[in-house]
């Protein structure tokens, strides 16, 4: 049942993430000063290509990503093909840009994978990697809520409606057997949804009881004297669930499967760092979040947050799936035909040449 659920949450999340949104602009260019952002002398292009453009937010659930850039791990495998990054704060956003060929290659939530897949009747986009699981809780304030049964009739507070975690909320709120319309956020639950940049403003007005978010929102509640009553990783098998994926332009990775190999490479070769360098990994993903948005995250929030999100090369499709089952359940979303978002065939080549297993795509990869 908690693999059900998993599927579910990012499916639903997807068809509302575009029209809340999709008002975002395509991203912007962060400055490239650092010295392992630029094309080595002299460095060969791959397939003739000048640059590849890639996208992601500046936000921890896409570690590989910032500390990717930032330690020049991108770069050196794609030689002399110059990595350009933008960010986006929302996924419909980053979409947008990948349909209008503003990026080649994008870092992104679940959910916004497959509404963008979905609405473009599989033609856009594919999924070829995993990148993040985790990272997201359910913290209240510990003076009015004490245990789970607590929440009935507390005001619960989720980033949009539709999103990944506003569908795993309703989810969990279902299996609790409670009502709540979807649509409203009215019923046994109030379910408030609030941008995350506000949430803690709104938790520490007392606006709302508590909060189901990802990191580095969870962190910054419980900073603010919030407790965390449950990690969304206790309710997924092996306590593994996709919170971030790689996606990639159709028609660039037809054009351009070298390109799409060596972005690959850098992603599992950053993964592989990551792991063996975590203190320096996490502080290299800071650097890049105070160069991308202005503002490092303190000790306090990034501590914490850092270790409930693990990076992974595995896209745990069969957790995209259930997913997709619950936005279905909730009523937030039509049964969907996924078959076919997944092209993990560059990525198993890339595991395979590092002597690491093949990933699976849960019976939803291309033909």
């Amino acid at each position: 049942m908690p693999a059900r659920r998993t599927r579910i949450a990012a499916l639903a999340a997807l068809p509302l993430l575009a029209l809340a949104l999709s008002a975002c602009g395509y991203g912007s260019e962060a400055d490239k000063n650092d010295d392992t952002s630029k094309v080595a002398a002299g460095a060969k292009k791959i397939e003739g290509l000048d640059s590849v453009k890639i996208g992601y937010f500046p936000n921890l659930t896409h570690a590989t990503a910032l500390v990717g850039n930032q330690e020049g791990l991108f770069q050196k495998e794609l030689g002399g093909t110059e990595a350009k990054y933008s960010q986006f704060n929302a996924g419909p956003s980053e979409i947008e840009a990948l349909n209008a060929g503003s990026i080649d290659i994008g870092w992104i939530g679940p959910s916004p994978a497959i509404n963008g897949y979905t609405k473009s009747q599989g033609k856009n986009l594919r999924i070829i990697g995993g990148s993040a699981s985790g990272g997201v809780k359910l913290v209240v304030n510990p003076k009015k809520i004490k245990s789970e049964g607590d929440v009935k009739g507390k005001k619960i507070a989720t980033p949009q409606l539709g999103n990944t975690q506003d569908v795993a909320f309703l989810n969990w709120i279902a299996e609790k057997g409670w009502k709540v319309d979807a649509q409203s956020g009215k019923g046994d639950v109030s379910v408030v949804r609030t941008d995350n940049k506000i949430t803690p403003d709104a938790y520490k007005s007392g606006s709302i009881d508590g909060a189901w978010v990802p990191e580095p929102t969870a962190s910054k509640l419980v900073a603010e004297g919030g407790k965390v009553l449950l990690d969304e990783s206790d309710l997924w098998p092996d306590k593994k669930f996709v919170i971030t994926n790689i996606i990639v332009k159709q028609s660039f990775l037809e054009e351009h499967p070298k390109v799409v190999e060596a972005v690959l490479r850098g992603a599992v070769k950053t993964n592989a760092w990551i792991k063996e360098n975590p203190d320096k990994a996490k502080a290299s993903a800071n650097a890049r979040l105070k160069a991308d948005s202005g503002k490092a995250l303190p000790a306090e929030v990034l501590d914490p947050a850092w270790k409930s999100i693990q990076t992974t090369n595995d896209p745990l499709a069969a957790t995209l799936d259930a997913e997709a089952d619950h936005a279905v359940k909730a009523g937030l979303l039509e049964k969907p035909d996924l078959k076919g978002i997944y092209d993990l065939r560059p990525l198993n080549k890339v595991l395979e040449a590092a002597g690491e297993s093949p990933v699976d795509d849960a019976g939803l990869g291309v033909k």
